[in-house]
């Protein structure tokens, strides 16, 4: 196999991790998309002058209170792989009325790409 070929299975599997994380904001369901986190992930943003920081879980809560967002629409915007390493940059609009800019950060554990963390950006306009 090519590098150009193996680069494009990997940019598939990040962009199928993302998918799953979507796929997890439209059902309404933490637990939808915990497979694309890794156990430890960390999450950071703010919510208005509130600093909201710390476990994963603390999204799978949020998410489980929001509710399913069935109107989502989401955009990659950018993927940058460096062999293990990779970035994504995720537009979402209308996640429940909200609009969010993710920045994703993954690495490659055991042959398989997850989220190790989720800094945010929510858009009031």
């Amino acid at each position: 196999m090519s590098n150009a070929a193996k680069s494009i299975n990997e940019y598939d599997a990040i962009t199928q991790v993302v998918q799953q994380y979507i796929q997890g904001a439209k059902s309404g369901k933490g637990d939808d998309m915990k497979p694309a986190f890794y156990t430890d992930a960390t999450i950071f943003g703010y919510i208005g002058d509130d600093l909201f920081a710390g476990p994963i879980q603390k999204l799978y809560g949020w998410h489980d209170e929001n509710g399913a967002a069935t109107g989502l629409k989401a955009h990659i915007a950018s993927i940058d792989l460096v062999d293990t390493v990779a970035t994504v940059r995720l537009e979402l609009d209308n996640w429940t009325g909200h609009r969010f800019t993710d920045l994703f950060t993954l690495l490659k554990v055991a042959g398989e790409w997850k989220i190790m963390n989720k800094v945010f950006h929510l858009h009031f306009n």
